[in-house]
């Protein structure tokens, strides 16, 4: 049908040129141009308003005529439509229906596609490093309860630098074996033990998931490393180290001597900084109250009831698994009482007994424990002086270092000594005692016999720290064992 008188337009049987094609409005929706030969085209209308035209060559098969489509203007060029046409005539004369290679070449384009995009996945994830595992690792594969930043502080620290662009499929026992060795020559044999740990573990989390387990041909490295025969023979993960009643009197005996000190100089530019006071009154809780460091350092003032003479523990402050931690109520003797009271008029206008000085919230659960082995340089093995660091050996009190747990293994062997009970003991420290059945059955919170043990041990902190000679001390030792 010819709409227009235009010769171009009306085309009178000729093929069509592309200046005619372009020519055409959406007066001409839904008419059918031809372009000989058999190529007809489809008028269409777009979305917004412009045309396109949908060509498509007719032919016969088996006595019933089926159309090929060529593409459609101007999505395609006439030239580009014709050849498709041309090509579907070249088919259909050797016999072969152009739509059904027009499906199959699609299949073949797609599987060709496939096949290289899985040769370029193959080959990225052969490239992917042990730094690469340890990200995927630490967003979806382990979640400690302190957000997993020391992983990240230790994997970082070691790991990271010796292994981190190590392709995983290169990955061999060599390597951990070397990184291990290294941390033990630096005198770190605790956190190599820990590390490789924490190393097995993130292989075999490997191990289990794609790519990385395809990556692991040759099995999991770690499982290949026994760490005990790396370690010093003497070398024992457990701990020992308490203070003695000597060392618990130098102790507070430097406290009280550094603080003075500080105080009556002229100026305190010449003479060594004390430890913070908040942090000795720390560590005589510690002490006394047999905590852990991190659940003292994250108290808020909220938790102190000074009336009841308790500290509130909440279960997200202590240490264990999730789902398994426990909340702890401690009975403060006149001795805890009176550093919190301390404490409450150093921090006592703020949120936290220990509230950070640079940001919202309390200290880093691990300050005490810096500032403290700080002090004690001649155990380290430091290659340089920290920035901002007090360092020096003012509070070393022996041939062994101590920290803040030490306090807290140090107060619960004076309960023992006090002849408090093993389990008593063990409540107070907020161990869990008893089978399971025990614990579902046996409810009972030993609130009396925890009280009584923290004022026993707070009478012998007295009584230490208070005593003249030893004498009077020895004397006051023997009243307490007797009430």
């Amino acid at each position: 049908m010819t709409r227009y008188p235009n010769d171009d337009l009306a085309n009178k049987g000729k093929t069509w040129t592309v200046k005619g094609l372009d020519s055409i409005t959406a007066r001409w929706k839904g008419d059918t141009l031809s372009d000989g030969g058999g190529l007809v085209g489809d008028v269409r209308e777009n979305s917004d308003g412009s045309i396109k035209i949908a060509f498509k060559y007719g032919f016969k098969l088996n006595g019933k005529k089926v159309w090929h489509y060529c593409g459609i203007y101007p999505d395609k060029s006439l030239a580009e439509i014709r050849n498709s046409r041309d090509v579907a005539k070249l088919l259909i004369a050797k016999g072969v229906d152009p739509r059904v290679k027009k499906i199959t070449d699609k299949i073949e384009e797609r599987e060709k596609t496939e096949a290289i995009l899985n040769r370029e996945s193959r080959r990225v994830a052969e490239s992917l490093t042990f730094n690469d595992l340890y990200d995927s690792w630490i967003k979806d594969g382990v979640a400690r309860s302190d957000s997993n930043q020391y992983l990240i502080q230790t994997f970082n620290k070691h790991a990271i630098p010796t292994l981190g662009n190590i392709a995983i499929r290169d990955l061999t026992e060599q390597h951990l074996r070397g990184l291990y060795r290294s941390i033990i020559g630096k005198g770190r044999v605790a956190t190599c033990v820990e590390l490789s740990k924490d190393i097995g573990q993130m292989l075999r989390w490997a191990e289990k998931r794609k790519p990385w387990r395809s990556l692991m041909v040759d099995g999991n490295p770690s499982g290949l490393v026994e760490i005990k025969k790396l370690v010093p023979d003497d070398y024992t993960k457990e701990r020992t180290r308490m203070l003695s009643l000597d060392e618990l009197k130098k102790l507070k005996s430097i406290f009280d001597s550094t603080e003075s000190t500080y105080l009556n100089a002229p100026n305190k530019y010449k003479v060594d900084r004390p430890l913070k006071m908040e942090v000795q009154l720390a560590m005589w809780i510690c002490l006394s109250t047999l905590c852990r460091i991190s659940e003292l350092l994250s108290a808020e003032w909220i938790h102190i009831d000074f009336k009841l003479r308790t500290w509130f523990i909440p279960a997200v402050n202590t240490k264990g698994e999730k789902g398994k931690k426990r909340q702890q109520l401690v009975y403060l003797s006149d001795f805890a009482l009176n550093q919190f009271k301390e404490l409450k008029v150093l921090t006592g206008d703020t949120k936290w007994v220990f509230p950070a000085r640079y940001k919202e919230g309390h200290v880093c659960d691990k300050s005490a424990s810096k500032q403290i082995g700080d002090r004690q340089l001649k155990f380290k093995t430091r290659a340089k002086k920290l920035a901002c660091r007090v360092e020096d050996d003012s509070l070393v009190l022996g041939d062994l270092k101590w920290t803040p747990h030490d306090l807290r293994r140090t107060g619960a062997t004076m309960m023992q000594q006090l002849k408090v009970p093993r389990d008593v003991i063990n409540l107070c420290q907020n161990h869990v005692i008893g089978t399971k059945v025990d614990r579902v059955y046996l409810l009972d919170d030993y609130a009396d016999e925890k009280r009584e043990a923290w004022y026993k041990l707070g009478d012998r902190l007295e009584a230490i720290f208070n005593a003249e000679n030893v004498d009077s001390l020895t004397l006051k030792s023997a009243k307490i064992l007797l009430t």
